[in-house]
């Protein structure tokens, strides 16, 4: 089954169409930097757009099931570790991103969800999400996206139960307590509105997001024509012990999303780098952008931000360390 999905999405005929369309049109061979680097950009571009509008698309007509408002009344139903894992797997299927992650945090604890199931949602939602498993897909097979998916559930689950057993509800500004959002009505939706809600979905996302796809493919298609294999192969390969550690590192200052990083990914996998290594740094992007992290200082302490970067970013870390150890069973 699952060679069955890789041989449709492997868009084989797309490369090859590209592959004329340099040589042809723009007169370079694609054997050549210059030409292996447009061949890069153009195909990423396209595969990565049409397979990130049927994902949108399937997802958003799943998330019509799940508004915010439902959402927080079906969390607020669970607790221990069943609520950890309906939190993280409704995080991949609920709208997310670091600007709304004030208002999300303080409706989950006006609506009584325990904090440990609120920080699995806030820990799985940027990490996974349709777009990242779309481009995922289109970029490294359905192994790879599957086994992302798996990890980034599990760093959820595993990260909210942790700072759960921590008890920090008085890390959060007492304010938020004394929040009243008020009950919003909950809208039936048909079959016709809910296929009309999935495409003015699939326009909005991509209409929001194709800047920081065409910036992380331009960066990739750069790096696969230009960067030095042997080079980043030995400083950031799989068998350097301390590539992911430094990856996550690096990646926590800077602000982007799964779809600005995982070109820029890719580009880095092709050259050498280790598969757990660019993983955990496109994670540590996502999850723990310092942007994000200032935004949720208006509703938590210091301490309690602590925590969460602390504990996610062992779980990311881990999971490089993981993807990078199994390489060879997903490629």
């Amino acid at each position: 089954m699952l060679k069955w999905i890789n041989e449709i999405f492997k868009f084989s005929w797309l490369d090859h169409l590209v592959e004329k369309l340099v040589e042809n049109v723009f007169g370079v061979s694609v054997t050549t930097q210059l030409g292996s680097s447009i061949h890069f950009f153009i195909y990423d571009t396209i595969k990565i757009i049409i397979l990130l509008g049927i994902m949108i698309f399937v997802i958003s007509y799943i998330r019509s099931y799940f508004p915010p408002e439902k959402t927080k009344k079906i969390l607020s139903r669970f607790s221990g570790v069943k609520g950890n894992i309906m939190a993280s797997l409704l995080g991949i299927v609920t709208p997310f991103c670091s600007c709304s992650s004030v208002p999300i945090f303080i409706g989950f604890v006006e609506a009584g969800v325990p904090l440990g199931l609120t920080f699995s949602f806030l820990i799985t939602s940027p990490i996974v999400n349709e777009a990242a498993f779309a481009i995922l897909l289109a970029s490294f097979g359905i192994k790879i996206a599957v086994v992302y998916v798996i990890t980034g559930v599990i760093v959820g689950v595993v990260g909210g139960l942790i700072i759960g057993s921590l008890h920090l509800e008085e890390e959060v500004e007492g304010y938020v307590y004394e929040i009243q959002m008020g009950e919003a009505t909950i809208e039936e939706l048909s079959k016709k509105d809910r296929i009309r809600f999935a495409i003015d979905n699939v326009q909005e996302i991509i209409k929001r997001i194709w800047i920081y796809l065409v910036i992380g493919i331009g960066i990739g298609a750069a790096i696969h024509g230009w960067a030095p294999a042997p080079l980043l192969a030995k400083y950031a390969g799989p068998d350097n012990p301390f590539s992911v550690f430094v990856a996550v590192v690096l990646g926590i200052p800077l602000y982007s999303n799964a779809l600005g990083t995982i070109p820029i990914a890719e580009a880095l996998i092709n050259k050498g780098v280790g598969i757990g290594t660019a993983l955990s740094f496109m994670m540590a992007v996502t999850a723990l952008s310092l942007p994000e992290m200032i935004l949720l200082r208006k509703v938590i302490k210091p301490k309690l931000i602590k925590a969460f970067v602390i504990i996610t970013g062992i779980g990311i870390i881990l999971v490089g360390y993981l993807f990078n150890a199994i390489a060879h069973l997903l490629i």
